[in-house]
Formats: C-alpha cells, sequence, structure tokens
C-alpha cells in the first residue's frame, strides 16, 4: 500500500522561508508525477507545483519565482522549498503523488506565515 510522508511544515514571519519534504514508501513503481497542493481555510484545494519523473516542473502563478519543486532522480521524494512567503500563503499543504490514473495524498502539513 503506498504512502506519503509529509515533513517541513511550521510557523515563519513573512518574507521567511520554509522546506517540504515527501516521500511515497510502499511501490516499486516511480510514481509519473509528484507534488504539492494546499488548502487555506474558507477556499478551495489548489495546486501550488507538480514535478514529472523527468523532472519538468509546473507552478502555480502565485508561487513564481518564490517556491521550486524538486526531485531526485528516479526517486519517489519531492520538495518544496518556500521562499519570501506571505501570509497569502498560510494553508495546510498536502503531498501528491500520481502513478498511471491512480493518486495518492499525504495526510497534510500547516504551513503558517504570520509576524
Amino acid at each position: 500500500q503506498v504512502q506519503l510522508a509529509e515533513s517541513g511544515g511550521g510557523l515563519v514571519q513573512p518574507g521567511g522561508s520554509l522546506r517540504l519534504s515527501c516521500t511515497a514508501s510502499g511501490t516499486i513503481f516511480i510514481m509519473n508525477t509528484m507534488g504539492w497542493y494546499r488548502r487555506a481555510p474558507g477556499k478551495q484545494r489548489e495546486l501550488v507545483a507538480i514535478i514529472t519523473s523527468g523532472g519538468n516542473g509546473n507552478y502555480a502563478d502565485s508561487v513564481k519565482g518564490r517556491f521550486t519543486i524538486s526531485r531526485p532522480t528516479a526517486k519517489n521524494t519531492v520538495y518544496l522549498q518556500m521562499d519570501s512567503l506571505k501570509p497569502d500563503d498560510t494553508a495546510v499543504y498536502y503531498c501528491n503523488a500520481r502513478l498511471r490514473l491512480q493518486d495518492y495524498w499525504g495526510q497534510g502539513t500547516q504551513v503558517t506565515v504570520s509576524s
């Protein structure tokens, strides 16, 4: 059974940085894509960033230039480096992994940006 383990959330001041990590276990296959979504209070879940097994990344417009997604080659691990954080980035961040047409989700990690 595939499981995703996330880490790295927390409280940070505006302008600060955090790094999220996620590792998928329970499969011998390399995930087609891995990425991060977030849900802010009172809002719908939205895509933050996604990266393919080949290393191609895509970002939401709201985080371009501030967040960087990365993934070691042939590994089911994904990182999200978040810089210049803003209060609007406050949300629960969920790791996602997709293998063929099956989606897997982490339990979420809270990121709070506040002074």
